[in-house]
């Protein structure tokens, strides 16, 4: 859809009217920051219910949850690795759970990094690693662009490494990795 406040409005009302299309859930990418065009969460704030916006995760952080007419609904933010990132640790879990599922992620593997992070991040982040053998032991390597607008950072990646709030990280130290296939699975 456009950036139109009113087309968002007019389609989403047609949407949830529909008896023949009314969805269980409503997932959206862009729209849902703070720019000047990004109009879908005010819009959300006006015909539902917004539990939150704005998560202390990256990439990700204009992540938005709510509901409109009792439809959960999903604002993924709009920058490609934002989205992949979002869907995969938070939407995918919530669906997994809505149909019953206890494990809604797989369980993290520790794994050494050959990189530092020196500098503590005010947010958890969620860098695209590869995970290599390398001197006898599994170890990760991080993608040289980590921006939120880089795609082929997930497409060259195994998987996703999280660095939790407030911690740096040294060459050989350990990170929860997630692979995209127990991640999908």
């Amino acid at each position: 859809m456009p950036d139109d406040p009113g087309i968002i409005r007019n389609t989403l009302t047609r949407v949830l009217t529909d008896s023949a299309q009314r969805p269980d859930v409503i997932i959206s990418t862009g729209g849902v920051s703070v720019g000047e065009e990004d109009h879908l969460r005010a819009v959300l704030a006006e015909h539902g219910e917004l539990d939150f916006w704005r998560l202390a995760i990256k990439p990700g952080k204009p992540f938005t949850y709510g509901r409109i007419d009792d439809i959960p609904f999903f604002g993924l933010p709009g920058n490609p690795s934002a989205v992949l990132v979002c869907y995969l640790m938070l939407v995918l879990p919530a669906l997994r759970r809505s149909c019953g599922a206890d494990a809604v992620l797989p369980t993290a593997m520790p794994l050494p990094v050959d990189f530092t992070i020196k500098k503590p991040a005010k947010r958890q982040e969620y860098l695209r690693v590869r995970c290599v053998y390398e001197s006898g032991q599994l170890i990760l390597k991080k993608h040289p662009n980590q921006s939120s607008g880089m795609l082929s950072s997930a497409v060259w990646a195994d998987g996703l490494a999280v660095v939790p709030v407030g911690r740096t990280v040294s060459e050989g130290e350990t990170l929860s990795f997630f692979s995209f296939p127990d991640l999908l699975g």
